[in-house]
C-alpha cells in the first residue's frame, strides 16, 4: 500500500486531494497535513477585505471533505522533510510532541512564506499596512477599511494607496481588485470624491501582472492590457505608480526606489500593500542528519523542479522547454510541488537592476488556475506512478491556458469585472512569433457587468468543487 503526503490544503493542494482520493484513496493512503482546518477560497478575500463578502462564505471545512474522498487530515505543519528515508515531522495545532509520518510520494504545496520581515514596516503584525493574502489579514484589513470610512463620514479627506509592498513581489491582480472595489465601494457610500486612491506597483507597465502584458482584442480592437487597465484606472479616478520597488515603511509614509534609481516617497492613511513570497521554513534532513536543502530547495526556499535554473532572462524567454513539465524533484524523485511552493525558473516579465543595484522584478504568478492546474498533473502523475511505475502527465506554464476574472465592485447590477484569457502563461515565442509569444485566437480581455456575473458564478462553481459535491470533477481547475 502507497503512502501519499501532500502539504497544504490550497488551491494546488486541496486539488491534489481531490483527486488522489478519488484515484487511489480507497487503497492507498492519502494524507494531507494543513495549517488551517478549513480550505480558504482567496479570490474572494477581496470583497472579504472591504466588508461586503462575509468570511464564512469563502471557507469549506476540510475534514467532511476528506472523510468522503478517503483522504487523511492532520491539523498541523510539517517541519521537517526527510527525504532519504521519506518521512516528514509534523507538529499538531492540538499541541504534543512532533509525529512522524512516512510517505512513499510527497507533494509540497505550501503556499507562499508571507514574508513582511523582508520590508521594514510591512504588514499586519509587526508593521503598519494591512494584507488580504489570509483570511485573518482581509478580516483585520476590512476592519481598518471600515474605521477610515467612518473617518470620511466625518468629512475627512485621506489617500489609501493599494499594490506592492517588496521589489520582487507577485499577485499584483489581487491588489488591483482590491483597489477597483473599493473604488466601488466609496461611489456607493458616496465618499469617492473624498480619497485619492493610488496603484504603487514594482510592474514594468501597469498591467503586466508578472506574467510580461498581453495584447489582445478589445471591442474590436487590438489592445494591450497596459492600454485596457489604463483606461479603467483613468475612469475610476486611480493614480497609477509602477516601475518602483518599496524598500521600507514607515506610519506616514512608503518609502520606495524606482526604475532610474531615484528614492522617493509617498504619504497614505490606508495601505493594503502585498508582501514577498518565499517558501515555507521546513528543515531538509539527509541519512546521516545533515542539511540537503539545496537538493531540495532554492535560497529562497521554493522547491526545485523539472526546470532548467541558471539561464539569463533573453535564453530564458526564447527557451519554453525551461519551464517544468512534470513538477517532480530531480534529486528526490518521491517529491512533487505545487502551486506558489515550487521555484520557477525565472521571471516572465523582463526584469531590471537599478543603478543601486536593487532588483525591481515582479515574480511569476503561480496562485488560483495555475495552482490548481499544477495540482491536478502532480496527482495524476502520482497516481500514475502509483498504480502503474511511470507518469503520463506533463504541462508547462509555457502551453497552459488561464482565466482571471478580477472584479470592480460585486454588484450584479452595476458592478463590473475585467475578464482576461490567456494562452500560454507563459509567452512561447517560438510558436507564436508575430503575437508576443501568445495564441491571438484564445487571449483575449473584456470589460463589463457580465464579468461580475461571471465572479460571482467562479466562486459558487468552486465552492461546489471544492466540496467534491457531485460533478465537481467537470468543473475546470
Amino acid at each position: 500500500m502507497a503512502r501519499v503526503v501532500i502539504i497544504g490544503a490550497g488551491f494546488a493542494g486541496h486539488t491534489a486531494a481531490l483527486y488522489l482520493g478519488s484515484k487511489i484513496g480507497r487503497e492507498h493512503t492519502v494524507t494531507v497535513v494543513n495549517r488551517y482546518d478549513y480550505f480558504g477560497f482567496v479570490p474572494s478575500w477581496v470583497w472579504v477585505g472591504v466588508g461586503t463578502m462575509a468570511p464564512g462564505k469563502t471557507t469549506i471545512p476540510l475534514r467532511p471533505v476528506y472523510d468522503r474522498m478517503h483522504v487523511g487530515f492532520v491539523h498541523g505543519s510539517v517541519t521537517e522533510v526527510h527525504p532519504d528515508d521519506r518521512y516528514v515531522m509534523v507538529s499538531r495545532q492540538s499541541g504534543g510532541g512532533p509525529e512522524r509520518l512516512d510517505y512513499d510520494y510527497l507533494l509540497i504545496a505550501t503556499g507562499p512564506k508571507l514574508n513582511f520581515a523582508a520590508t521594514p514596516g510591512l504588514g499586519p503584525s509587526a508593521g503598519h499596512t494591512t494584507s488580504i493574502c489570509t483570511l485573518d489579514h482581509a478580516i483585520e484589513a476590512r476592519d481598518r477599511y471600515l474605521e477610515h470610512v467612518r473617518r470620511l463620514e466625518k468629512g475627512e479627506r485621506q489617500r489609501f494607496v493599494i499594490g506592492t509592498g517588496h521589489p520582487g513581489a507577485t499577485c499584483q491582480g489581487a491588489a488591483l481588485e482590491y483597489i477597483s472595489n473599493i473604488h466601488k465601494d466609496l461611489v456607493k457610500r458616496r465618499l469617492r470624491d473624498r480619497v485619492d486612491l493610488v496603484y504603487l506597483s514594482n510592474e514594468p507597465a501597469l498591467g503586466d501582472f508578472g506574467v510580461g502584458g498581453l495584447r489582445a482584442r478589445f471591442k474590436g480592437k487590438l489592445t494591450t492590457s497596459e492600454e485596457f487597465i489604463g483606461a479603467v484606472y483613468k475612469e475610476y479616478g486611480i493614480t497609477s505608480l509602477v516601475q518602483r520597488g518599496v524598500h521600507k515603511v514607515d506610519d506616514t509614509q512608503i518609502h520606495w526606489e524606482d526604475y532610474a534609481g531615484n528614492y522617493g516617497e509617498t504619504s497614505y492613511d490606508f495601505a493594503m500593500l502585498i508582501p514577498q513570497f518565499t517558501g515555507q521554513s521546513i528543515k531538509y534532513i539527509g541519512k546521516g542528519g545533515e542539511d540537503v536543502a539545496d537538493k531540495v530547495v532554492t535560497p529562497a526556499g521554493l522547491v526545485k523542479v523539472d526546470a532548467i535554473y541558471g539561464l539569463d532572462y533573453p535564453t530564458l524567454r526564447g527557451n519554453p522547454e525551461a519551464w517544468p513539465a512534470t513538477y517532480q524533484n530531480p534529486s528526490y524523485p518521491s517529491i512533487f510541488a505545487a502551486g506558489i511552493a515550487f521555484a520557477p525558473p525565472g521571471p516572465i516579465s523582463t526584469p531590471h537592476v537599478t543603478k543601486n543595484g536593487t532588483s525591481i522584478s515582479a515574480a511569476p504568478p503561480r496562485t488560483g488556475m495555475i495552482a490548481g492546474v499544477i495540482g491536478r498533473i502532480t496527482a495524476f502523475n502520482i497516481a500514475d506512478l502509483v498504480t502503474s511505475g511511470a507518469m503520463h502527465h506533463r504541462e508547462r506554464m509555457t502551453e497552459m491556458f488561464a482565466a482571471c476574472v478580477a472584479s470592480m465592485g460585486d454588484s450584479l447590477w452595476d458592478g463590473e469585472a475585467a475578464t482576461i484569457f490567456m494562452h500560454p502563461v507563459v509567452p512561447d515565442y517560438r510558436r507564436f512569433p508575430h503575437s508576443d509569444g501568445r495564441d491571438p485566437s484564445i487571449t483575449h480581455m473584456e470589460l463589463g457587468t457580465s464579468g461580475a456575473w461571471m465572479k460571482r458564478m467562479v466562486h459558487e462553481t468552486f465552492m461546489h468543487k471544492f466540496r467534491a459535491r457531485p460533478g465537481w470533477t467537470i468543473i475546470p481547475e
